[in-house]
Order: structure tokens, then sequence, then C-alpha cells
């Protein structure tokens, strides 16, 4: 990984002092430095950047003629009495959408009556609108859709819409199409010049203009302040992580004030108890933009993604019944719970996948699996693309039945890009290809016939390589200013907070810290509402250097802490201030060692028996011994012992037994008692259940269930269980035989791998584990 240090022009005295006037600190050089490098160099800049007092934000009407036609269409509808429908997204800033609406607009129209929302079921449907949630609506009497965060490119379901008597006003702010689509209005800030003040706004921003234009068109007859909106429009802007400048840094400076002042208040008087109820939980107050972006979001987002539906966060963001609003926000907080394991579990078969790519010969990384779930696909590929430095897109092949010809199924995924590469152009160049696709340049949904995937990913990465030309794609992380331990604490932290809040274009200061190391590290999984353990780590450690005799503390999201380097070393991180533990701590972006570091010498021989490999996160061992523990083999922990032993100086002797292999026919025979008995007793089992029962692997256990089918069993998946259903009358034994065979073949050459790698040379097996 590159890393790239930004070169820090020195700011002139004048605008020193001009920020010190703003800091709550006599020094304030950290914040000019980075105030200055980032383009505010005059003092009406810097004021209006700083205190929002300062700033004109522009007015709902700069959208134009869109915005006049779009109000008077909802004037007319409230005066004939029509119903209405909101149609948003699934993600943060779409529920968001939805909820400022919600209230916006039910302030013109009573809720529930003439009033209603619907929000597309992430794991069944697809963004944007959709032609069977509009005839569903059409049958309810609605005549005019109003969407949020979604809607610019759905050409043939607006028509849809039109034929069914039903009028559609877009607010949006996706890529448009090339031609304006046929509605009664669309409002987007794509058509404004790029340097506009509300060119950067996301789906929350353009709903809550229009509800602003509504306001000002009709102002006797909303009964709450419009300023009751600005917490949910913080929390979508920050969540959908667009370009905080213009109204959008405006917007969620305001937004966070009264998602601050809101949860000061006892939780009976909140004016949103679901929110409050969402920061308890994620032990935040609402004062910090990461309080979103580390709390809130991911939360709101996990619902569609475990889910798939997460129309009730609309009720959980707006409803005042607090006991309703605990129990929604439970489910929210269990969901991104499960989330974290998910993304874990996919994150570390997708590293094992990469291993088996050339990357140096690899553009965009294009991969698949039947077994992957499709809610957590874009977070892994957005890891992956900045480990890797490329666009990455993740494709689950479990996919729906394609519309046109059931016999075929349809792969659904995510993309994310990285080192500015337009993702969404990328894309769109292999849309004949493709099934659906949308987006933004840094971030993509598609899906695609599964049989198109291979030439798909052949297409796109000449594509990219033709773009590129001599270009070479590096992973790279940036640091703003260099720093020492000594300098970290409550004074940097008040200096860089004048840089809030922080997003797109003005990202959190990365602070690099120089010749440092590590103490008293330590790591745990996370724990889930209920005191449950999760699949999802996080280190805790103290910082030290030679500037100060004081350790800083600090932690490391997603990693152990055997992956601190011992010795000196330079790393980056964020200054953050932690709410449950009231401290002042680091957050570590990138460590490295430091090539003058003098490593501590260890000679001793750490002995690990490969079959039953101890947990990287059990307690140290003695350096001349080990106590086995039951654990399954598994290659993150392998990499992390090896790792271990690199940093330690130390050789790592792996030990094993040959196998106990049990014959294929007697694995089959053992598959088809398991799908029995789940059958007879209507249980569930989860895959890993399964796997470690029979001893074989996901490629084996896929042609096993399609043999099953074969065989009368209907297989179906529940969240991350499997269901087994047999009917006698099902079976079809010309192809059973077949199937059956397949697997057979499949387990058979597994096994005589595993035979084979027991008698593979040490020295190869560490060979295999460092490239992993």
């Amino acid at each position: 990984m590159q890393w790239i240090i930004t070169a820090t022009e020195q700011p002139p005295e004048w605008f020193i002092q001009a920020v010190q006037k703003y800091a709550a600190t006599s020094k304030g050089i950290y914040a000019a430095q980075l105030l200055w490098q980032r383009g505010i160099k005059q003092e009406s800049q810097l004021a209006a950047f700083i205190n929002f007092k300062t700033y004109q934000p522009a007015s709902a009407f700069e959208f134009g003629q869109e915005i006049q036609l779009a109000v008077a269409r909802l004037q007319q509808a409230r005066n004939k009495g029509e119903k209405i429908a909101i149609w948003g997204d699934f993600d943060a800033d779409g529920i968001t959408s939805t909820a400022v609406l919600w209230d916006g607009l039910g302030q013109f129209f009573q809720q529930h009556q003439q009033l209603d929302y619907y929000i597309p079921n992430r794991l069944k449907e697809s963004h944007g609108l959709n032609e069977a949630g509009i005839a569903n609506l059409a049958k309810q009497g609605c005549t005019l859709i109003v969407t949020c965060d979604t809607g610019s490119t759905n050409i043939d379901e607006i028509i849809y819409a039109q034929t069914l008597g039903i009028d559609i006003i877009v607010t949006d702010h996706h890529t448009l199409p090339p031609e304006r689509p046929p509605v009664t209005a669309i409002i987007n800030p794509r058509y404004l010049p790029n340097e506009h003040q509300l060119f950067h706004l996301s789906g929350v921003g353009v709903a809550y203009k229009l509800i602003e234009a509504l306001y000002k068109s009709l102002p006797d007859v909303p009964q709450n302040p419009l300023e009751d909106l600005l917490d949910l429009v913080a929390v979508g802007l920050i969540a959908d992580l667009v370009q905080l400048s213009g109204d959008c840094r405006y917007l969620a400076q305001l937004g966070i004030q009264r998602l601050q002042a809101d949860f000061q208040q006892p939780p009976t008087a909140r004016r949103r108890p679901g929110v409050g109820r969402l920061l308890e939980l994620c032990q935040r107050s609402g004062d910090r933009p990461t309080d979103i972006s580390f709390g809130l979001g991911p939360r709101i987002n996990a619902v569609s993604r475990i889910q798939g539906d997460a129309s009730f966060c609309v009720e959980l963001l707006t409803s005042r019944d607090i006991n309703r609003c605990h129990e929604l926000a439970e489910v929210t907080e269990l969901a991104n719970t499960r989330r974290k394991s998910l993304q874990k579990d996919v994150q570390a078969q997708v590293t094992q996948k990469l291993t088996q790519l050339d990357l140096s010969t690899t553009s965009v990384i294009v991969l698949e699996d039947p077994q992957w779930p499709a809610g957590v696909l874009g977070l892994v590929a957005g890891q992956v693309a900045q480990e890797t430095g490329r666009p990455t897109i993740l494709l689950s092949t479990d996919g729906l039945e394609n519309e046109q010809d059931s016999s075929q199924s349809l792969a659904r995924g995510s993309a994310r890009s990285v080192n500015s590469v337009d993702l969404y152009q990328l894309v769109k160049h292999q849309a004949h290809l493709l099934h659906r696709f949308g987006g933004h340049p840094f971030a993509a949904g598609l899906s695609l016939l599964a049989q198109n995937i291979p030439l798909f990913t052949q297409a796109i990465n000449q594509q990219l390589r033709q773009t590129l030309g001599s270009v070479n794609l590096t992973p790279t992380v940036q640091a703003d200013i260099a720093v020492t331990v000594a300098d970290l604490g409550k004074e940097l932290f008040l200096e860089l907070k004048l840089l809030e809040p922080c997003g797109m274009g003005n990202p959190v200061p990365k602070l690099l810290i120089q010749n440092c190391w590590f103490e008293n590290s330590w790591h745990r999984n996370q724990q889930d509402s209920q005191g449950k353990k999760v699949q999802y780590i996080k280190a805790e450690f103290d910082i030290r250097d030679d500037s100060s005799k004081n350790p800083f503390p600090g932690i490391w999201w997603g990693h152990y802490k055997d992956e601190l380097p011992i010795g000196r070393c330079d790393c980056i991180a964020e200054l953050d201030y932690n709410t449950f533990k009231k401290r002042y701590e680091i957050r570590l972006i990138a460590v490295r060692p430091n090539p003058n570091s003098e490593l501590k010498t260890q000679h001793s021989t750490q002995i690990l028996d490969w079959r039953n490999l101890p947990s990287p996160q059990s307690p140290a061992p003695n350096p001349q011994s080990l106590i086995l523990e039951e654990c399954p083999m598994n290659w993150d922990d392998l990499r992390a012992w090896w790792r271990r032993s690199l940093y330690n100086n130390q050789q790592l002797v792996l030990a094993w037994s040959k196998p106990s292999l049990q014959p294929p026919q007697e694995i089959w025979i053992t598959l088809v008692g398991i799908a029995k008995y789940l059958s007879r007793t209507n249980q569930l089992a989860t895959r890993i259940q399964i796997l470690e029962k029979l001893k074989i692997s996901d490629r084996s256990l896929l042609l096993g269930i399609k043999a099953l089918k074969y065989w009368g069993f209907t297989v179906t998946r529940q969240d991350r269980s499997l269901q087994f259903i047999w009917s006698p009358n099902t079976i079809i034994d010309s192809s059973a035989d077949t199937a059956i065979a397949e697997f057979l073949a499949t387990v058979s050459e597994e096994q005589f791998q595993q035979k084979y790698f027991a008698e593979v040379p040490l020295s190869t097996v560490m060979a295999m584990v460092n490239r992993v």
C-alpha cells in the first residue's frame, strides 16, 4: 500500500490568528494548515465555513420551474383530496428522505388516509420504481407518487404509471437520463451547474427543499416548524457520503445541533424517541458527525441488508410512541449486529478468493458466490477496493429468476470504486450485458444473467485498461498532517473539530504519527445489545513515542492485536472522543513497521497442531509451549499466527496427522439422513453446521443440495439457515443419478487434495500462508 503525505503549505500568520478566534484553544496551527490546504484562504470563506450563521443558504426555488411545477401539483392534490404515496429507498438516505416527506407532507395531507409511503424490499426488489409496486398503489386509489432518492432513470415505470392514471414527482440526486423523463416535475440538483450551492445535495436534502418550497407557498398550513426536519436531513446527508460543501454543509451543521439538543432531553420528552434510543444503543450523544457515520447510518442501513424490508425504519424515525420506538430500535440494533457478523464472514471468503487472482493483470475485481448474502456485498466491496486500489464488484449468483426467461437466473450485487475511477460510466458501457444497474461514480448496484458474468468481467477489465493506459492502480492511504503523541488530546481535538462536519471533499483529518510503538494491546469480539458475542473484532492499545512519557489510548476496528507491529513503526490515525468511556482516543487507519525499528529478538519456537489450530484470539502462549484448544482450521487464524511469529522473530512449526476421511458414498448417505431428519422435525440448520458435520467444502455442499432436489427435497434459505422439505412426488430419477455422481466425484477430488496436502513439506505450507 502506498502512503501519501499531503504537502502542508504553511498558512500566513493572519490566517492562523483568524482560526484561533474560532478554536477553543490558543494554538490553531494544525486546523489552519488543514483549512488552508483545502482551499479556505480568505477570512470570508473561513467565517462561512465554520459559522453557519454567516452562511447564506440557497432558496428552494433555485430549482426553477421544476419545483414550481411540483408545488403546484401538490397544491392541486390537496385541494382535490387526492391520495398520495411517497416512494422511497431502503438505504439511510432513502429512509431519511421518506421520513422527511412523511413528516413534511404530513403537515398538508392526513397521514395513512391521504398520505402513505412505499419502501422496496432490498432482497426482493431493486432500487427505483417497479411496476408491481405501482400497480398496487393504483389499486389503493393513489393518483400521485412523490419519489425520494430515486426515480430519475425509471422511464418505463414512469410511463406505466401514466397508463394507470398516476402522476409522478421525482426528487432525486442520482445520474440523469439523456432526456427529461415524462414526469410532472423532476427536482434533481444534477441539472444545476457543478459549482451551485445545491449541486451536492443527497436525496434527503432534495426532499427537504421540496418541503421548504411548500412551506413558503402555504405558510399558514403547517403546525410544526420546518426546522424540526433538520436532524433527519443531517443523518441522511452524512450517511450518504455526499460532498459536504455549500448547502450540504450548512444543513448538516444545523441538523447536528437539532440532533444533539433533542438527545439532551429526558427520554420521555424527546421529539424523536427512536433516534434517541438508537444513539443510546450505539453509545453516542448526537453531537458529532461520526455519531451518524459510525452509529446511526450503519444501523439504519443494516435493516434492509439483513431483513430486506426496512419500511418500519420510517416509523422508528418519526413516531412519538416511546415504547414502540424502543422496540423498533432494538430490532434495528440486532440487525446491525448480524450485519457485522455476515460482513466478516463474507470478507474472509472474498479474501480467500482474491488469492486465486493475479492482481498484476486485474484492473477490475469481479467475484461471485452463490452463498453470499446480497445485503452486505457493497460494504465488503468497499473494503476490498480500498485494500487493493481497484474497483470491486461482488455478485451473489443465488439470484432471482429472469422475468423474460424463468430458466435463467440473475446474479445481483454491488460495486465500489476507488482511485477516482468513475464506476457508473464504467458499468454503463456494459449495459448490453446487464439486466439493471444504477448508482454513483463511486458506488453502483447491478444485476445480470449469471451466464454473462465471465463476458462482463473480461469486457469491463479491458475497458478500464484502455482508459488507464500505462497508469497503475495502487492502494493508497493519505495523511494530512504529522503530529506526535504529545499533541494528541483535547486541544488538538477542539482544533480539528472546526472542520466538522467532515465528508466527501472535506475528509476527517488523517494524522501521521512517526517512530511510535504500541503497548498493552488486546482484542475481543464485539457484543450485541443482549450481551452475546458477535464475529467482529476490535483491538485496543496504548500508543507511545519519544515526545511524551504518557501513553495515549487507541482502537483498531476489525483487527487482532497480533497485527500490530512489534517495535517502532509509523501509523495513520484519526483523533476521536469516546462518549461512552469519556476519553480522547485515536482510531487506527493504517500502520507499517519503521525500517529503523529494533525488533525484539526471541528465539523460541511455537508448535501449532494444524488439525486443532487455536484461535489467535487466545491468550498469548508461553514462548516454549502451547496449550491446544479444539478449534476448526481457519486460514485467517493461520495467517494471524504466521504474522505473530514474524513480529516476534519466532519459528513457527505446524504439526498434523493424516486426515481420517469418510468414504464419499457414506457422506452422501449422511447428507440424505440430515435432510430427512430436518424435514421430519421441521428444524433449520446453518450451512456451517452441515459443513462441519460432513467435512466437505461449500462447492461440494452446493452440488449435494442440487442432487437432493432431484430426490424430492426442496431446500430454501431462511436468513442464514437452510430449510429442507421432502416431497416424494417430486423425485426425478433420471437426473438424480447424474447429480449424485457429480457430488461424489467432487468429494473424492477434495479428499485427494487433502491427503496430498498432508504430505506437503512445511516450507511449501509456509509459502502458501504467506501468499494468503
